[in-house]
């Protein structure tokens, strides 16, 4: 292999993903930025209807009729000599576990945040997220065409509710009906401009109080995830977006090394390719029932013809039909290098969280199963559809959409599926219908609280007799108990203090996992 190409290709690849509380704006600024690096011709807006065209990355029917993104997709364009791989991410807090997945595959994200709301609640989660990853976090301060708060007050409020330095890059002129585009306060290798004389007296001060008690810019900073270059603007009407998209490819890092399980680091410049799947998605083209799984490229070069091990199941897999990824288009490719992102046909073979390698077997750590908070029983209106009924539930269960529960040794007989949020489980019925053809009839139960319980001496019917809980088993029939409230949970753990109460699913060794 050519290492100076290898060198070279990593080098030029930026992976990010854009995190924020619903209604931020993010679909938009999703748009304008593939329109900004010529992906796209024309964006759409996410409130479309009738004539209007539909945003890129939100290709599912629901999704269109709803206007919110509820599947992750992959959007690759090119902007100044980068390769820019945007993972798009579900905005509604009830599809928060793929957005949790989608950002073991990012190398930095865009924090958006309403001018007017300021830091809101699923900022919050998915910050934390980002920071026990240790990422680079750029701010973009959005919708500055309306009146909101001063970018003081939103700049202040990121550094005292989420603990993380901001050093603005950019600076509004106004807001609202006054806003008259931003101010770039660095030149092109981020030193200091001098202050513009056109600029108005009330943005002067503001930039001179920024100079004198503001974080002065250092990189290292912001790679190491302690330091977010922050920026502003108005996704909706494209101001500031081309300032941020050229300071971000130039700030944001190239793929780093990747942990294993086994700890040790795998730099992207080692020849031999590695990934690993992030996600799987059935039924993108509902005209050929097929099911994609997302890989993460880690290491080396991909080529479309490649032997590669799949660990798990200790067997060899040839990728013959690698796709590169567009919203819902796609087209076959040649090869592909450390940061990006592809798709591969899956006839079954695949779950989330799977390496794929070459050499010598070896995983990198999983991605964590978080426990549900919202628990239903369901099965097939028409007994006749029960085939499709229970391929569909193990399609969507796969992908991670949903996770299946089962009765102690009771199999797909009247399945538990466990979700995030209520939207979630619309999402399961209208997919059941609609790509598998399969109504079903859903019965909520009244459990909130789940935990994957392990420890000396625990029975599940004995256990299930003494607390009121119900005792369920995962797909890897790993115990987990399901509780009615954090007051059970508590009661439970203050009777037995030894056992394991863990909030995520538990990983099994390499040679269990089937």
């Amino acid at each position: 292999m050519d290492e100076h190409k290898l060198r070279l290709e990593t080098s030029r690849r930026r992976t990010f993903a854009i995190i924020s509380h619903p209604d931020a704006g993010k679909t938009t600024l999703t748009e304008k930025l593939l329109l900004h690096g010529g992906a796209i011709h024309l964006a759409g807006a996410v409130k479309a209807r009738g004539a209007q065209r539909h945003v890129t990355s939100d290709w599912m029917e629901l999704e269109r009729q709803r206007g919110i993104s509820v599947t992750s997709s992959v959007l690759q364009f090119e902007h100044r000599g980068f390769r820019m791989n945007l993972i798009d991410t579900p905005g509604h807090q009830d599809f928060s576990e793929d957005t949790y997945r989608t950002l073991a595959a990012a190398d930095a994200a865009v924090m958006l945040i309403d001018s007017a709301k300021g830091v809101e609640a699923q900022t919050r989660k998915l910050f934390q997220v980002c920071r026990r990853r240790g990422i680079p976090i750029f701010t973009f301060v959005n919708k500055l065409d309306r009146l909101g708060r001063e970018p003081f007050d939103n700049l202040h409020e990121v550094e005292e509710v989420l603990g993380i330095r901001t050093c603005p890059i950019t600076w509004p002129l106004g807001q609202g009906r006054e806003f008259k585009g931003v101010l770039q306060l660095f030149d092109a290798s981020f030193q200091r401009r001098a202050m513009d004389g056109a600029a108005p007296a009330k943005v002067r001060e503001e930039v001179e109080l920024l100079e004198t008690a503001g974080d002065p810019f250092d990189r290292e900073k912001v790679l190491k995830g302690e330091l977010s270059p922050a920026f502003f603007g108005s996704a909706l009407t494209e101001v500031g977006v081309d300032e941020f998209l050229d300071a971000f490819v130039r700030l944001a890092p190239q793929p780093g090394p990747r942990l294993r399980v086994d700890g040790v680091a795998v730099d992207p410049t080692e020849p031999r390719f590695s990934g690993f799947v992030f996600k799987i998605q059935a039924n993108m083209d509902p005209a050929h029932r097929d099911r994609l799984a997302f890989l993460r490229v880690c290491s080396g070069r991909f080529y479309r013809g490649i032997d590669a091990r799949l660990p798990r199941e200790e067997k060899p897999l040839r990728l013959s039909m690698p796709h590169q990824l567009f919203g819902a288009d796609r087209q076959v490719i040649e090869e592909a290098w450390p940061g990006d992102v592809i798709g591969l046909f899956d006839t079954g073979a695949l779950r989330i969280g799977d390496t794929l390698c070459e050499g010598p077997a070896f995983e990198y750590a999983e991605l964590p199963r978080f426990s549900p908070e919202i628990f239903a029983r369901v099965r097939a209106k028409d007994a006749l559809k029960r085939k499709q009924f229970e391929k569909g539930l193990e399609q969507l269960s796969q992908e991670g959409a949903i996770q299946i529960f089962h009765a102690r040794g009771g199999g797909m007989r009247d399945p538990i599926v466990g979700a995030v949020g209520a939207l979630q489980l619309e999402v399961l019925q209208y997919r059941l219908l609609h790509e598998y053809g399969a109504d079903l009839v859903l019965e909520r139960l009244p459990y909130q609280v789940a935990r994957w319980v392990s420890g000396a001496g625990f029975d599940p019917a004995r256990f299930e007799a003494e607390v009121d809980a119900l005792c369920v088993e995962d797909r890897d029939r790993n115990p987990i108990a399901l509780f009615k409230s954090e007051w059970n949970l508590s009661y439970a753990v203050g009777r037995h203090p030894s056992w394991t109460w863990a909030p995520t699913a538990p990983v099994a060794p390499l040679s269990k996992r089937r």
